[in-house]
């Protein structure tokens, strides 16, 4: 019996850019070039953090395959290593220096938009495209994030370019459109773990309602698909479990030097219940309150976060609304429906958990969601403007119009940030609701100034916001986008570019604390802080540089952040203990004074630390600082505390 195969509806796919056009989507890539690369070396380092662990890999292979935070590969970074495979390429092809690190992330950036572009371009036509490119590279997290060497870059891009194939793959039936999509998710995985797998379920929802083949087909190629993402995301996973654990670096942000555990726990279901073991601080319970942040369905236009994405977010919700609302009545396999339900699902199940997670949440981890708040807005904007002979269509419009100009008012009242900028946007979202719910009326030149008012009104306030953004340097493990000089206006606004977070000590780097200070009840670490990295002086640095061909580690210290800056600064490996929080149990201290005794490790680097951070973590970097003060002589260099290890007390 012949199997019953439907037919795809819906605007054909988009025929491709007539010459007179390529301007626009070359000038959106061109702009958002400048945009992201514009003064990007005032950063530094940016996140030294992973910047370390860049210089690491482009010295050793091993390092670069696992991620290690230096190059003699005793710890790993806590999170798999792919994006650190990419500037770890680039540092070793170009050198070392803040543009090696960091013009990778750029160029991601300037990717990322352009794919946005090509992706909706094929559902929504042209305009689309270019509304949702636009939108994306001037909401401010994006901005912050793609002048920043975190994972969140390359996240952003695969997941983008996993929602093209998947639209592909819906639009022709392609399995292999399909598999592909599979695959970018899984090193999506690599990338930043669990949080990749937060649009498979949007992305299996809408090939199984609108593929253009039978019921079979779909749950075969599902499956397929699910195979990409389970090999393309295990196979590093596996390689690491085989790997003999004494010939490879310990797991950093795990207790049993463990993949899965970081997987799973610390980075994963831990994130979600605040039950994170090793955290730097313990998680909130409930939804009133704790360390990150009040939990809840206005989580991120609220607290520490409606600066970075929320600025066009109602009016994406508002218009997927629409899409599906419009489309209701369409065939199954109308691709306007399943775009809008692909970015759709996207966006309200990234959003949702970001809304009610208890655990580590940081506000960058919002550039997720720019994709799709650009891509509804874009493809929502332009089909209801096809249909503004309508009352409805119009009123959709205006109203989404007048809420977003209203919204970017309250958000720049509340940071007390450029008034004139905040009239300006309220003035035009007033002009261009009014005009919108009339424009059936109008003539070609007319409906040509309603739109510039819209533009204006929609995306004046997140671009000023952006170019702020650009124009303030970032440092540290915790960076917010804005200006540096707005202020707390509310509730729900955290300001200030490079420092803290919310309810969180604040980042450093370049901003945060000295070299020299030890660990303090407030998180502070020797040699910085726990959130940020170290500048030592030119005398330590020279003395860390001295005879460092003779031992494996130039020296140690308590946690990632504090040996990144010291790595960074003197190009030698230096030994992070107890990972990212110093809470990792590597090294024991029978491991550590056996390599003291071997002459492996020069100095040891600051104070003993604290013992206990209320999460459960190990204390063994804490015990290892307590035999060094007891058993070695300290003396000052440029403000830090040192030990020299080959030297024992008599």
């Amino acid at each position: 019996m012949a199997t019953t195969v439907s037919v795809r509806t819906g605007p054909a796919p988009a025929a491709p850019v007539p010459r007179r056009r390529w301007p626009w989507p070359a000038g959106l890539l061109a702009g958002t070039a400048v945009l992201y690369l514009w003064g990007l070396s005032a950063s530094g380092w940016a996140n030294a953090f992973y910047a370390a662990a860049a210089q690491a890999g482009s010295r050793s292979w091993t390092a670069w395959f696992f991620g290690s935070s230096d190059a003699a590969n005793a710890i790993t970074v806590d999170k798999t290593p792919a994006a650190l495979w990419v500037t770890g390429l680039s540092v070793r092809l170009f050198g070392l220096s803040s543009w090696s690190v960091l013009v990778p992330q750029a160029l991601m950036g300037v990717a990322t938009v352009g794919l946005l572009y090509a992706t909706v371009r094929r559902t929504a036509g042209t305009a689309a495209g270019l509304l949702a490119g636009a939108v994306l590279a001037l909401t401010p997290v994006a901005v912050l994030m793609f002048r920043f060497d975190n994972p969140d870059a390359l996240l952003t891009l695969l997941l983008v370019g996993a929602a093209y194939a998947v639209l592909r793959a819906v639009e022709a039936g392609r399995t292999r459109w399909l598999v592909l999509a599979g695959v970018l998710i899984g090193f999506g995985f690599l990338t930043k773990m669990l949080q990749a797998f937060l649009v498979l379920p949007a992305f299996a929802a809408v090939w199984l309602l609108a593929a253009p083949v039978g019921i079979g087909r779909r749950v075969r190629d599902l499956l397929l698909a699910g195979g990409a993402v389970v090999v393309s995301a295990g196979w590093w996973v596996l390689a690491v479990g085989l790997w003999p654990a004494g010939s490879r670096p310990y797991i950093g942000g795990s207790q049993t030097d463990s993949v899965l555990e970081l997987v799973l726990g610390y980075n994963g279901f831990g994130r979600l219940t605040g039950d994170e073991v090793g955290s730097v601080v313990p998680g909130q319970m409930g939804a009133t309150g704790g360390t990150w942040g009040p939990t809840g369905l206005t989580r991120l236009f609220t607290s520490g976060y409606a600066g970075d994405a929320s600025w066009l977010l109602p009016a994406a919700l508002v218009l997927l609304g629409a899409l599906l609302w419009w489309t209701r009545r369409a065939p199954r396999t109308d691709r306007t429906r399943a775009a809008a339900l692909a970015w759709g699902g996207w966006l309200v199940v990234t959003a949702g958990v970001f809304s009610l997670m208890a655990g580590i949440f940081h506000s960058y981890y919002q550039v997720v969601l720019a994709p799709a708040i650009g891509a509804l807005a874009g493809t929502g904007a332009v089909v209801l403007w096809r249909r503004r002979t309508g009352l409805s269509a119009r009123a959709v419009l205006a109203g989404t119009l007048a809420g977003t100009a209203g919204w970017a008012f309250v958000l720049l009242n509340r940071a007390g940030w450029q008034p004139w900028l905040a009239w300006t946007a309220l003035v035009a979202g007033a002009a261009g609701a009014a005009a919108l719910l009339g424009v059936h009326r109008l003539g070609r030149t007319a409906r040509t100034g309603v739109v510039a008012a819209a533009l204006v009104a929609a995306l004046a306030a997140p671009t000023g916001w952006s170019i702020a953004t650009a124009a303030t340097p970032h440092t540290g493990a915790i960076p917010s986008s804005g200006p540096r000089d707005a202020r707390t206006g509310g509730p729900g606004m955290r300001i200030g570019g490079p420092r803290g977070g919310p309810g969180g000590p604040p980042a450093g780097g370049a901003d945060g604390a000295g070299p020299g200070r030890g660990m303090r009840g407030d998180g502070f670490m020797a040699g910085g802080n726990i959130l940020g990295s170290p500048t030592p002086s030119a005398e330590l640095t020279a003395l860390l540089q001295r005879d460092a061909g003779a031992y494996t580690w130039a020296a140690a210290t308590i946690g990632s952040n504090s040996a990144a800056g010291y790595q960074l600064a003197s190009g030698e490996p230096v030994m992070a203990l107890g990972g990212f929080n110093g809470t990792d149990p590597f090294p024991t201290l029978e491991a550590f004074q056996r390599l003291v005794a071997e002459g492996r490790i020069h100095y040891f680097l600051g104070e003993a630390g604290r013992s206990d951070t209320g999460s459960g973590g190990s204390d063994d970097a804490h015990r290892v600082g307590l035999w060094v003060q007891e058993n070695f002589t300290p003396v000052t260099v440029g403000g830090t505390t040192v030990y020299d290890l080959t030297t024992p007390r008599s």
